[in-house]
C-alpha cells in the first residue's frame, strides 16, 4: 500500500511539473513570435524602433537616471578637470561611449569619446581620470586650448 501511494505521488508531482514547464514555455514563445509588419515582413514586435511620441530633440530626452543630455553636459562642464569627473562620465554613459579620436592634451594624450544617444563628445585624460572638455556634437579633435 505504501509503495502504491509513493508511486502515485511521484507521478502526480511529475505531471504538475511538466504542465507548469509547458505553460511557461508557451508563454515565452508567444512573446517572441514573429509578426508581420504593414509591409508583410516578419519582425519581432520588440525589436522595431518606436518613434518618440513627444517628438523631443535628443537634448531634451531623459535617460534611465532622469537626466537630459543638456543636464549631463552642464554637470560635466561644472566639474571638468576635477577629481571624480571621470567616474561621473562613466556613470552617465555606461557602455555607450565610442572612441573617435586622440590628441595631445592633459598630461600627454586625451581620448575623445562620442555618445550617439545624447550627441555629446567628451574628452578624457586617463592619467588623472578626469574629463577635460565636453561639447555637443561629434568632435574628433578639440581646440588645443580646450584640452590643456
Amino acid at each position: 500500500m505504501k509503495l502504491t501511494s509513493l508511486i502515485s505521488g511521484i507521478v502526480l508531482a511529475s505531471t504538475l511539473t511538466t504542465a507548469a514547464i509547458s505553460t511557461s514555455a508557451s508563454i515565452a514563445t508567444a512573446d517572441t513570435m514573429k509578426k508581420p509588419d504593414p509591409m508583410g515582413n516578419m519582425t519581432k514586435p520588440d525589436t522595431m524602433k518606436k518613434p518618440d511620441p513627444m517628438g523631443k530633440p535628443d537634448m531634451m530626452k531623459k535617460d534611465a537616471m532622469g537626466l537630459t543630455a543638456a543636464k549631463k553636459i552642464a554637470k560635466l562642464t561644472e566639474i571638468k578637470g576635477k577629481k571624480g569627473s571621470g567616474d561621473l562620465m562613466r556613470s552617465y554613459f555606461a557602455g555607450d561611449l565610442e572612441p573617435i579620436g586622440m590628441q595631445p592634451g592633459g598630461t600627454g594624450m586625451v581620448v575623445n569619446f562620442y555618445n550617439k544617444a545624447g550627441n555629446i563628445t567628451v574628452s578624457y585624460c586617463s592619467t588623472f581620470d578626469v574629463v577635460v572638455a565636453v561639447k555637443t556634437g561629434k568632435i574628433a579633435k578639440f581646440a588645443a586650448a580646450e584640452v590643456k
